[in-house]
């Protein structure tokens, strides 16, 4: 009991030094856009965009859940049985989905393994997906134009008065 205590004392009088330090964290430097390697099926999101698709259409968690998703082919296939079943992509598309094969989108945006990062709470608090995602509507291919490092995520943290704890995105341990 007395160690914990001890403990509790040391830690006190280290975090101000120690949120100091956060608060002057720089991450390296990113060359943006960051491009990535080409979907196995192409997705055009413009032309998704201007036909009237929204990004909760196929990031359904996004509301909801920690992470927005990525949509399945059968959710593809709720428009593509009837729109532009006759395109290559689409057949493609089809046959690996008949044959039980699953589609894996490559990632453009992701956080690390250590950092905890919830699309049900930065769209709760009102961001849009535009905000860390980029003009996604505009884009026929993707690639990461937002930074996502830890010094990105401060920032706007801090411009919106929203915590900077440690704790609030990273697990510290038990």
């Amino acid at each position: 009991m007395h160690l914990r205590l001890a403990l509790a004392a040391a830690l006190l009088l280290v975090l101000p030094g120690l949120a100091q330090q956060v608060a002057e964290y720089v991450s390296p430097p990113e060359e943006l856009p960051r491009e990535v390697a080409a979907q196995l099926i192409p997705f055009n999101h413009k032309l998704h965009v201007d036909k009237g698709v929204e990004c909760l259409d196929c990031h359904k968690g996004a509301e909801k859940k920690r992470a927005a998703g990525l949509p399945d082919m059968k959710d593809c296939f709720v428009c593509h049985q009837t729109i532009a079943a006759d395109s290559p992509d689409i057949q493609k598309m089809a046959m690996l989905f008949n044959g039980g094969v699953r589609l894996d989108w490559v990632r453009v945006y992701q956080t690390p393994d250590f950092v905890f990062f919830s699309h049900k709470n930065h769209v709760k608090a009102g961001l849009s997906c535009e905000q860390c995602h980029g003009p996604v509507a505009t884009r026929e291919v993707l690639a990461q134009e937002v930074s996502t490092n830890m010094t990105a995520c401060m920032n706007c943290h801090k411009e919106r008065g929203a915590t900077t704890e440690c704790f609030f995105c990273h697990e510290l341990g038990q």
